[in-house]
């Protein structure tokens, strides 16, 4: 059973770190392209960062310089290292993940699997 597990997340104070981790059961995981979202309460779901296979690292403007994403694929793992974190960037972060080449990343609908989402809360 194909599974995404989210983990890292927890309370910053403004200007700090975290480094979120998500880790992959059930597939091939370097046969998928894999993107990271986030959904503040009352606010859709947005793209934040995506890391394919064919495809160049892609970030949303407002993580640009602060955010990094990678991944491991012999620990079936993707990484996004969160820097000078802010107020606006509290939200449940969500990893997912599609087997197609996604071309449109950061619109959620082209990604078939998700995983359960882990909270990031930054404040002081």
């Amino acid at each position: 059973q194909l599974q995404l597990v989210e983990s890292g997340g927890g309370l910053v104070q403004p200007g700090g770190s975290l480094r979120l981790s998500c880790a992959a059961s059930g597939f091939t995981f370097d046969d998928y392209d894999i993107g990271w979202f986030r959904q503040a309460p009352g606010k859709e779901r947005e793209g934040v960062s995506s890391i394919g296979r064919r495809t160049p690292i892609n970030y949303a403007d407002s993580v640009k310089g602060r955010f990094t994403v990678s991944r491991d694929n012999a620990k079936n793992t993707v990484y996004l290292q969160m820097n000078s974190l802010k107020p606006e960037d509290t939200g449940i972060y969500y990893c997912a993940a599609d087997r197609s080449y996604v071309i449109n990343w950061m619109a959620p609908y082209n990604y078939a699997y998700w995983g359960q989402g882990t909270q990031v809360t930054v404040s002081s």
